[in-house]
């Protein structure tokens, strides 16, 4: 069982940067490719970025490619998703999630094969 803690969200201004944490409870969090969704008001939870279990594959939704970046830090069982450029249409809850195994990119889209998540953490991006 994996336990996760998003934290790092806040307001900030239209171009400015935020980093969300997440941190994993347990000792396999090695064994697990981690995710990262958002989900607007009156919004489905939409795919963000996802990162594979040694941290050596990334994949990004387009909406976000060139402005986040995820990381992991083993030592640290903590997933990072650094936020640049940030946007108002960036505006969400975001929430970070854990699937056993590696994944393909198409997999990883999919909120649907994610075990475990977090109680997310709000962004807000004012204009």
């Amino acid at each position: 069982q994996v336990q996760l803690a998003e934290s790092g969200g806040g307001l900030v201004q239209a171009g400015g940067s935020l980093r969300l944490s997440c941190a994993a409870s347990g000792r396999t969090f090695s064994s697990y490719t981690m995710g990262w969704f958002r989900q607007a008001p009156g919004k489905e939870r939409e795919f963000v970025a996802a990162i594979s279990r040694s941290g050596g594959t990334t994949y990004y939704a387009e909406t976000v490619k060139g402005r986040f970046t995820i990381s992991r830090d083993s030592a640290k069982n903590t997933v990072y998703l650094q936020m640049n450029s940030l946007k108002p249409e960036d505006t969400a809850v975001y929430y970070c999630a854990a699937t056993r195994g590696e994944r393909s990119y198409y997999d990883t889209r999919d909120p649907i094969i994610y075990n475990y998540w977090g109680q997310g953490t709000q962004v807000t991006v004012s204009s």
